[in-house]
């Protein structure tokens, strides 16, 4: 059975425009430097699982698009180049620190912001949504899958 997780990412680092414009609407999921964010990646996913793609940190964030997790986890090479702003020191190339997937883009879909999913009573257990949660990736349940589906699809 496929999991499903949603993956936020600041549309001035990557928007889901340049997902649509990346070759083969893929790219490497890079940067993530949360440990629990990693071992989903690392432990947990598996290529075709889904993906609800977020914009954060912008005027209007939300669900802005449909993807798929494209790889296995393999190193983020950016841990070990000092001129990336995810340079990580004490990442070691043999023994990794910080992993990540591809990600290919299925759809672009309309905004569907976080204002609007907090008023819908089916999605009030999204890990996305509870105060406090800051982690740029986060499962999602197969119910909350399919009723963000059909908010997409209005």
């Amino acid at each position: 059975m496929p999991g499903f997780w949603l993956m936020k990412s600041e549309p001035d680092e990557c928007s889901v425009d340049d997902l649509a414009r990346a070759p083969g609407q893929c790219v490497p999921w890079v940067g993530v430097r949360n440990y629990q964010a990693r071992n989903f990646m690392r432990d947990t996913m598996v290529v075709g699982d889904g993906v609800l793609f977020c914009h954060s940190s912008c005027a209007e964030p939300g669900i802005v698009g449909l993807a798929e997790v494209a790889s296995a986890a393999y190193p983020d090479a950016t841990q070990f180049d000092s001129t990336s702003p995810w340079f990580d020191a004490k990442a070691v190339r043999d023994k990794p620190r910080w992993m990540h997937v591809d990600v290919r883009l299925l759809r672009k879909s309309r905004l569907l912001s976080l204002r609007e999913m907090r008023c819908r009573p089916e999605l009030a257990s999204m890990r996305v949504l509870q105060a406090g949660n800051r982690l740029s990736i986060t499962p999602v349940a197969p119910d909350e899958w399919r009723a963000v589906l059909a908010l997409l699809d209005r």
